[in-house]
């Protein structure tokens, strides 16, 4: 799985690598928490590419509600079916079993993970921490038993369980409940030599002192006191930026002009600007 993970350009460590394994090994969710931009998202779709299997995204949303999230009746084609078949022969049970068959339903992301008829596909439910606490309830059932029971048509089983992932920023506390349901993995700010490895992985041409230096900066500026610190993301950004510019190494002229690849709030960037401008931050990137 490294080598696999590592020609989609994502430098995973043996902990991150085992507890995909245990995902696919124990067909059990797994949730992962860590800051914004440290690649939880990216986590969930190189495995389905490793996998060559459908990735399947739910993007978690404050009000997100069963109807998004797992499936809904599509009322106008009902609509259309009741007054097509109004004159019909047909008993009035019989009207009511057909609208309410698999013809007229339309499956959202969850549904449509558990009834994949040739694989399984990686479901990734991105920030689930931003959704309310009562969505949590609707993926109990289908994390614990791989099922969704829908009234009009009673229990759907996956024929082929989906890998799922959760990722969480951590924005509000999750239900124990789910927790128990899940395998977890903590995902933080990359090292050095880490996030070194990312940049060279997925910029194979950045030279090695501009790779140097821009791994410097980010060291050093998730050390400060932000609002918003940068992730390897954001890294990325900057060093293909840098690197749209011919840039071979920092400069003071480079570093701002394009701040706001890594810095993404106003006096976030007063703070990193003043302490470009008194030359604290470029003179220890470039040691």
């Amino acid at each position: 799985m490294e080598e696999a993970f590592r020609e989609q350009g994502y430098i995973a460590d043996s902990a991150t690598l085992t507890a995909l394994h245990l995902v696919t090994a124990l067909n059990k969710p797994l949730l992962i928490e860590g800051p914004a931009g440290v690649g939880k998202t990216e986590l969930a779709k190189v495995l389905a590419k490793s996998l060559n299997t459908r990735l399947i995204r739910l993007q978690c949303y404050e009000g997100l509600d069963a109807s998004s999230a797992l499936y809904e009746w599509n009322y106008a084609k009902q609509m259309l079916h009741i007054r097509l078949t109004e004159n019909s022969d047909t008993s009035l049970a019989e009207k009511e079993a057909a609208i309410f068959s698999k013809p007229f339903l339309l499956t959202r992301p969850i549904l449509d993970a558990l009834t994949d008829e040739h694989s399984s596909p990686v479901l990734l439910i991105d920030e689930v921490d931003r959704a309310d606490e009562e969505f949590e309830a609707f993926l109990l059932e289908a994390l614990a038993e791989f099922q969704i029971t829908i009234p009009e048509l009673g229990t759907i089983q996956a024929k082929h369980p989906p890998y799922v992932i959760l990722t969480s920023n951590r924005t509000r506390e999750l239900s124990d409940a789910l927790r128990r349901r899940c395998l977890y993995h903590w995902v933080t700010y990359p090292d050095v030599e880490k996030e070194s490895a990312i940049l060279h992985a997925r910029i194979p041409t950045i030279n090695d002192q501009l790779t140097k230096q821009i791994v410097n900066m980010m060291q050093l500026v998730r050390k400060m006191p932000l609002a918003k610190i940068p992730g390897i993301a954001e890294s990325l950004d900057w060093a293909f930026a840098l690197m749209a510019l011919n840039q071979s190494e920092l400069d003071k002229e480079a570093v701002l002009q394009t701040m706001g690849c890594f810095i993404k709030d106003q006096e976030d960037w007063e703070t990193v600007e003043k302490e470009i401008n008194e030359g604290n931050l470029l003179s220890m990137a470039k040691v």
